[in-house]
């Protein structure tokens, strides 16, 4: 085809596409053009623009590394990581909602006994955790595979510092025969996401702040059940209705008691104060393969 004018452009580069042999592939490619045309043709884009978008796109794909990826932060601050949760992950009203992941968990965390200070030395007054993981029906669910990771105390996790010699923060459980799990961490604080990068300039320039409510993360393994991704968010933090993010969810919102220097939960006698979070998470049935 000749001549191709703001017109017939659209229907040129989809019939290019017409011997895509993957269905899905077709669908999703054809409907991206639509809808980038469109988009185009509403805003009256203009070339300057254009080429504006296509900069802080490569300088998003430039500021990712193996400890940092911009392009998470992007859909997580634009809202389409937790929209395709939420399209993905529709859950029955037993079970713990999903929320977004994140661009800060890493493979190979250590795998720590029932009961381990996950915190590796990160600053933070002590925090206890402990849970129960169950079915749909009420099942305790054994040995399922626990990951968790948090921030310390000034917001930062782990791969976002230097010089550490070993992994804070983080940590791979398995919950006993009765579905039950314990360990030692920090108290979560609110925190901003990075900002020196393009998604910085982002939030900067549409008037935004980048703070998410305090929160621990957890991503659940279990055969026969759908993985969990999700948080508990700490109750009364000020940032719970306007999540940079757009993750919270009432239901995650957990109450992180507060008590003075003593006696643990764990029997260790401490000279600041600690806090305990108690929490039950409730898996879905993974779907049956038709």
């Amino acid at each position: 085809m000749r001549n191709i004018n703001e017109h017939t452009i659209t229907a040129a580069v989809l019939e290019r596409m017409a011997d895509c042999e993957n269905p899905r592939l077709k669908e999703i490619m054809s409907a991206l053009v639509r809808h980038m045309h469109d988009f185009a043709r509403e805003v009256k884009l203009t070339e300057a623009e254009w080429a504006a978008g296509i900069e802080f796109l490569t300088a998003t794909g430039q500021k990712c590394d193996g400890k940092r990826q911009e392009f998470i932060l992007l859909s997580d601050t634009l809202g389409l990581s937790m929209l395709t949760v939420a399209m993905n992950h529709a859950k029955s009203a037993q079970a713990t909602e999903a929320t977004v992941f994140g661009p800060f968990h890493v493979q190979g965390a250590p795998r720590l006994p029932l009961g381990g200070d996950i915190s590796g030395g990160a600053a933070g007054e002590p925090l206890f955790v402990r849970a129960v993981v169950r079915g749909r029906d009420g099942e305790p669910v054994a040995d399922a595979e626990v990951d968790v990771w948090e921030a310390d105390a000034e917001g930062f996790y782990d791969v976002q510092r230097t010089g550490l010699d070993r992994p804070q923060g983080r940590a791979v459980f398995r919950t006993d025969g009765e579905g039950r799990l314990w360990f030692r961490g920090v108290m979560p604080v609110a925190y901003p996401i990075p900002t020196d990068g393009p998604v910085g300039v982002m939030l900067r320039a549409t008037k935004r702040h980048p703070w998410r409510p305090a929160h621990v993360h957890f991503m659940i393994q279990a055969p026969g059940y759908e993985t969990l991704i999700t948080h508990v968010f700490r109750d009364g933090d000020r940032y719970l209705d306007s999540d940079a993010v757009f993750g919270v969810r009432s239901s995650l919102i957990g109450d992180f008691a507060s008590h003075p220097a003593g006696a643990g939960p764990d029997g260790s006698v401490l000279s600041t104060p600690f806090h305990t979070l108690n929490f039950d998470f409730v898996l879905e049935p993974a779907a049956v393969a038709g």
